[in-house]
């Protein structure tokens, strides 16, 4: 989802790790949102209001009295003004205030004022000791039970003080991908949908495999779109070079390397989906005998030669149980005769659809940040997507499919 245009209200409360949003803050601008942000007067102990005004563009609420402010009630003409509002990070003060409807200073009061109307991610920050407070818990299980907020759990990890534990702001892009995510209309809320991404690896013997150049990028950003979307999936990884961000814990990942392995995974969770969107680039061949020691070479040894056998095609076992309330989305990339090919595969496995990549454009396929695909479906339909990132590519298929 594109974040050109939003107006994103970035709340920071007295935490330390408050001298993390300047960088925030330049990301969601860099986006195109425009940013305003209000904080506690403890939050300007971390990061200074100078910084928070040069990287928004914007003067900074944090007194309710101040003199300088547009309004009179900025608490009430902020919250009308934004399309959601991010608090990072939220102590467990803020937090024990919120649940309670405590509001005296400028973030409480316009907490309390967006609350009714509009979405609200919450990113708890805190020791690990304050976080275990059963006060903070119970404000914690208070704030999940209102319509229009969210709350991304604390990652675990060293803490400020010096010990380690679960009370640590998650990374600038995990927050920026539940801000997406609370943005995001839920066009797809309550369906199950299985992505498979990465390449598979095919082992020779412990330490040598067969695999292919994969990075996982496209799935990911595809994983990423239906969870957005208010969809639970399932990703069956390969190798893969990245790794989901999952704010809300949507994106439920089980990692099956081989293709014999993502086989049996995708066989046994298929009854139960809604999609498939088969994105893994899964290998057709793989060594008929793995070596279980470590195959060494011989003295004058010149060559080696190695047996392979097919692997299990997972596309058209999924296709060939199909229900009729399931859509079954494939991938082709292909070197020659690519239109020809896909269409052959969407036939013969039974598809819905197949998203065509191929090789010879620049800037598209494994490894890249960008895609260009075509896609097909079984209906006869056909749509192009010209070359941009893979995040946008993703967001396009699914505006296809549904």
């Amino acid at each position: 989802m594109s974040l050109r245009d939003k107006h994103i209200l970035v709340g920071i409360s007295g935490g330390i790790a408050a001298y993390k949003i300047p960088e925030l803050i330049r990301s969601l601008v860099k986006e195109g949102a425009e940013v305003r942000v209000t904080t506690t007067r403890h939050a300007l102990e971390f990061v200074t209001e100078l910084t928070l005004q040069t990287v928004s563009g914007h003067p900074v609420y944090s007194d309710v009295f101040a003199a300088i402010n547009a309004h009179a009630t900025e608490h009430i003409s902020l919250p009308e003004w934004c399309d959601m509002m991010v608090v990072a990070p939220a102590t467990a003060n803020v937090l024990g205030k919120m649940a309670s409807g405590i509001a005296d200073d400028a973030l409480t009061t316009t907490l309390c004022s967006c609350a009714a109307r509009k979405p609200i991610v919450l990113v708890p920050a805190m020791n690990d000791k304050m976080w275990e407070c059963p006060a903070t818990q119970q404000a914690i299980r208070t704030l999940r039970s209102w319509e229009r907020i969210r709350i991304v759990e604390p990652a675990e990890g060293p803490l400020a003080c010096g010990t380690s534990g679960k009370g640590r702001m998650p990374e600038v892009e995990v927050i920026q991908e539940a801000i997406e995510h609370a943005l995001t209309p839920k066009t797809m809320q309550g369906q199950q949908v299985l992505i498979t991404a990465g390449g598979t690896v095919e082992p020779i013997d412990p330490v040598r495999f067969v695999s292919n150049r994969s990075t996982g990028k496209m799935g990911v950003a595809l994983a990423h779109a239906c969870a957005r979307r208010g969809a639970e999936v399932t990703l069956v990884c390969g190798s893969m070079s990245i790794h989901p961000l999952d704010p809300f814990g949507t994106i439920h990942r089980i990692d099956a390397l081989s293709a014999r392995e993502m086989y049996a995974v995708c066989t046994a969770v298929w009854p139960r989906m809604d999609k498939a969107i088969l994105c893994a680039a899964v290998a057709d061949f793989t060594p008929a005998e793995p070596a279980g020691e470590k195959i060494k070479k011989q003295h004058g040894q010149t060559e080696m030669l190695l047996r392979m056998t097919t692997t299990k095609d997972i596309a058209r076992a999924l296709g060939e149980s199909k229900q009729a309330h399931q859509q079954l989305i494939g991938f082709a990339l292909e070197t020659e005769h690519e239109k020809e090919n896909a269409l052959r595969k969407l036939e013969r496995k039974h598809m819905d659809a197949i998203v065509l990549n191929s090789l010879r454009n620049e800037g598209a396929g494994f490894g890249t940040d960008t895609n260009c695909v075509t896609i097909y479906s079984a209906d006869g339909k056909s749509f192009e997507l010209p070359l941009q990132s893979k995040t946008t590519i993703a967001e396009g298929i699914i505006d296809f499919l549904i």
